[in-house]
């Protein structure tokens, strides 16, 4: 959307990452956790390239989200 493609798509694998590592610190099992960048490739909104967009609508964009599959 502000950058590449290229960038948006290393730029949410961080993230990803970035959460899992968090989980794991807060003694979340490794084994138990899967973690997908996914760029620009699931806006949630019209925010694509060459559209304009406030700010709250990027950030919606800007979201990690999880699921919790087995609290065993």
């Amino acid at each position: 959307m502000r950058g590449t493609k290229s960038s948006n798509q290393d730029l949410s694998e961080r993230r990803a990452q970035a959460v899992t590592r968090y989980l794991i610190s807060k003694g979340i099992n490794a084994s138990q956790i899967s973690a997908n960048g996914y760029g620009e490739s699931r806006l949630l909104n019209r925010c694509a390239d060459g559209v304009t967009c406030s700010e709250a609508e990027h950030a919606q964009n800007r979201r990690t989200t999880f699921r919790v599959i087995n609290q065993n």
